[in-house]
Parts: structure tokens; sequence; C-alpha cells
């Protein structure tokens, strides 16, 4: 997930890891999967990087069929 605009974000990310965290009701490497950035580029890259990512893996897929 990206979220864009730290400032804006900051208490729900506070929020999932003071209380949803710390509950159990997620695990620590869920918390990796949130990209928090006010830097447009950065946002976009890791859209991209997913897109290619997911593309690959289907190629390989593709290959394996």
């Amino acid at each position: 997930m990206v979220f864009f605009g730290r400032h804006y974000w900051a208490g729900f990310i506070r929020w999932l890891q003071t209380r949803v965290l710390t509950e159990g009701k997620i695990s620590p490497g869920d918390m990796d999967l949130i990209i928090v950035t006010d830097d447009p580029a950065e946002a976009a890259n890791v859209v991209i990087q997913a897109q290619q990512s997911l593309d690959h893996r289907k190629l390989k897929d593709d290959r394996r069929s």
C-alpha cells in the first residue's frame, strides 16, 4: 500500500503500530508492506515496481504451463 502525505497519514500509521500490531491483528511483516511518502516519484516507482514484479511472475508461471 502506498500512502501519500506523511503528515496526513501519521496518526493512522501510529494507530496501526500501537494498537493493531500490538494486539496481534497484523504481523510485523504487514507493516513492511506500507509505504508512506511525500515524493510523487517514489510513489510512482513503488507502483511501477510492483506491476513489473507481477508481470515477471505471470511470465514465469506462463512458461511453466
